[in-house]
């Protein structure tokens, strides 16, 4: 459990454009982003004296090696072992970090250097269950995995393929407004439904695309910025493991901590501006939406007929298009939705800009074992005052 009671948040982020195909290391995309946090923080790098890592491509270096590739001198370092909701975590362990005296100000980063070939090499050595117990049988990839998921909540609640296009095509349109987003042609629902089959009834516009690129944010003491720049973390929850060995499952473990998160933040599902969620497929979207209580479980095909969840709807949702339009830097796609949430509390998010923004909640999902994700996330932020 984290508090809101510190005086440490969010004062500052960065990142760096995407590529699909990498024109420069790991490490350049990390300074960028990097440097970009400090920046707008006004903090310098010597000031920096913590830094959390989320990355599944730059094995065998970690979070130390990082630091000394980037200059830092720290005395709190970490790694997230969670893949993209490590991401997410990762900022709950930074405000403990800072609030139990470890570290002052510390730099969250996560990204990648991959493209679409290394991206599917690297998925069949991910870990041991999927070499020792998926492999064997005929893996087909995370795409052919999450496509039983799909299935099975079709078959079981009734959700359609039109109802979760709308989460494609309304990330789209959001993604339009975002210079940093690799997919920037509007899509409709149309060619959703009729894009070629992946891993049936996954279609192309189901999947996101790997790229390049690193997202950050550091943390320090919120009165180092003006009261418009201070986001702080409500808070914070974590689930590793749920359900245990069960193959597509409906569900990852934010049922279970959701009213302990929304009871240590002091709000409810309905009093969130927006939703930055992680998005590797629409039905993974889908689960997260009635999971963390925005609507009944197997409900969320007539929720998402309600809605429109562009920046200006109903219900925004991945106001700078996710990883389903921006594409997914590797350990940075857990990230991109904590960043446009600073954006958006900031009030730097543009054209894209929710009316009102003062609150929101994020979450993180990663590390496939054998059958799922192993690992669920979620944080509460709130601007300002708010």
């Amino acid at each position: 459990m984290i508090s809101s009671e510190s005086g440490a948040g969010i004062i500052g982020h960065g990142c760096t454009p995407y590529e699909k195909r990498p024109s420069r290391t790991e490490f350049a995309y990390l300074a960028e982003a990097a440097r970009a946090a400090l920046a707008s923080a006004g903090v310098d790098k010597s000031e920096v004296d913590g830094l959390h890592l989320s990355s599944s491509t730059i094995a065998p270096e970690n979070a130390v090696t990082t630091a000394e590739h980037l200059g830092l001198e720290l005395s709190w370092a970490h790694v997230s072992t969670s893949a993209s909701a490590g991401s997410v975590a990762g900022v709950m362990d930074a405000l403990r970090a800072i609030e139990d005296g470890a570290a002052s100000y510390v730099l969250c980063l996560a990204g990648g250097a991959q493209d679409l070939a290394f991206f599917r090499e690297r998925m069949t050595r991910f870990n041991s269950s999927i070499t020792d117990y998926v492999l064997p049988h005929g893996f087909g990839g995370l795409n052919g995995m999450f496509g039983i998921v799909m299935r099975k909540h079709m078959e079981t609640y009734g959700t359609t393929r039109e109802q979760l296009g709308r989460i494609a095509v309304d990330i789209r349109t959001n993604a339009l407004l975002n210079e940093q987003a690799l997919l920037r042609t509007p899509l409709t629902l149309d060619d959703y439904l009729q894009a070629p089959v992946i891993a049936d009834p996954i279609r192309l516009y189901d999947c996101c695309l790997p790229c390049s690129g690193a997202e950050a944010v550091l943390l320090g003491p919120l009165d180092r910025v003006p009261a418009a720049k201070r986001v702080r973390i409500l808070a914070g929850r974590q689930r590793h493991n749920h359900p245990t060995l069960e193959v597509a499952p409906l569900r990852g473990g934010w049922e279970l901590f959701r009213e302990d998160l929304y009871q240590d933040a002091g709000l409810g599902p309905e009093e969130m501006d927006f939703l930055q969620a992680y998005d590797d497929y629409p039905v993974m979207v889908a689960i997260q939406i009635e999971d963390l209580g925005f609507c009944p479980k197997g409900e969320v095909g007539p929720f998402l007929e309600r809605h429109t969840m562009t920046f200006d709807g109903s219900f925004p949702l991945n106001t700078g298009g996710g990883q389903l339009s921006m594409g997914q830097s590797g350990g940075g796609g857990g990230l991109v939705g904590v960043v446009e949430a600073v954006r958006q509390l900031r009030c730097e998010a543009g054209p894209r800009q929710v009316d009102g923004a003062s609150r929101g909640l994020i979450s993180g999902y990663g590390m496939v074992g054998y059958g799922h994700g192993l690992s669920a996330s979620a944080i509460v932020v709130a601007g300002g005052d708010a």
